[in-house]
């Protein structure tokens, strides 16, 4: 399944999804496993740490999080996932796919609040104002990610203002804003065994 890890790269025929959707190997096309019962809860939950790139320990202390917070348990867990640090980075366009908003992060880039934060699992709160630290405005991915980003609208839950870098935290995530190709459904039920 296309999970938009690579970038602008999966949005032309070269991605590898779409030349080779087959498993590896000279039988590779005449083999299909049907994936049923704890296969498929387990593939959703590699699939959703995927997109987010958390650790196994990591994504369960988020969904024990999920679990004690009231709400919906499935629902809480893609909140939370969604107001990790590097994910917001990549929703406001200040990167052109999660890993470069990761290391956008990681290298300091990134100012919440005015204060340099380079932890990409911190979780932002509603009024938290992202920007871009005025030193590294300069930075030649954050054009590429700005002209990228242009055709797509920022999701309901955040503000964004690409030409100065800079976004805020309007609300929490609902689940009608996370579309992505994930049934947290299933991750709950893998995580309740």
């Amino acid at each position: 399944m296309k999970l938009f890890l690579k970038g602008a790269k999966c949005f032309t025929d070269k991605c590898p999804v779409e030349k080779r959707n087959f498993a590896p190997g000279q039988h590779g096309k005449d083999r299909k496993a049907k994936v049923v019962g704890y296969g498929l809860q387990l593939r959703e939950k590699q699939k959703a740490k995927r997109i987010y790139f958390t650790q196994e320990g990591q994504f369960r202390n988020y969904f024990e999080k999920a679990a004690q917070s009231k709400g919906v348990t499935g629902e809480m867990l893609l909140q939370q996932l969604e107001r990790r640090l590097d994910n917001v980075v990549y929703r406001l366009g200040f990167a052109v796919a999660r890993r470069q908003a990761r290391q956008l992060v990681r290298h300091g880039h990134v100012a919440v609040n005015g204060r340099k934060v380079n932890i990409p699992s911190y979780q932002v709160s509603v009024g938290d104002e992202i920007a871009v630290r005025e030193k590294s405005n300069k930075l030649a991915l954050l054009e590429s990610a700005k002209e990228f980003a242009s055709h797509q609208a920022p999701p309901n839950w955040l503000e964004a203002d690409r030409d100065n870098y800079k976004g805020r935290v309007t609300a929490l995530p609902q689940r009608e804003d996370i579309n992505l190709p994930i049934n947290e459904q299933l991750i709950v039920e893998l995580y309740s065994k």
